[in-house]
């Protein structure tokens, strides 16, 4: 049987929201020490295939919704895709960089050389 995209997606989200819940669970435990917690903070921002890691890669991927929403709104007058551009921009900026300058200063030898 072949999935439609949007079962595609449902479950592509359904893991993600899996895997938020596990790291979310991780950050909320007791015995999560300093070290810990910046190389978790690492891992979010260097583990994706988007340089600069999770932050950017979900700003890409609504950037590509905002794309696609340039070429097929009524009107093309940009209702939507104007938000999702906004939605795009809003976390982007800093993230990565606060992500590094927080994971450093919970433990400054563990920045990569």
């Amino acid at each position: 049987m072949t999935r439609t995209r949007l079962e595609r997606v449902r479950a592509a989200v359904g893991i993600a929201s899996l895997a938020l819940q596990q790291i979310e669970d991780d950050l909320g435990a007791d015995d999560v020490d300093g070290l810990e917690l910046a190389a978790i903070l690492r891992e979010l921002q260097e583990d994706a295939d988007v340089p600069g890691g999770l932050v950017p890669a979900l700003a890409q991927l609504v950037t590509t919704a905002a794309r696609r929403a340039e070429q097929i709104e009524p009107d093309r007058d940009g209702d939507a895709s104007r938000y999702l551009h906004e939605a795009a921009a809003l976390p982007t900026p800093n993230a990565g960089p606060r992500l590094s300058w927080a994971a450093r200063a919970l433990n400054p030898q563990g920045d990569p050389a």
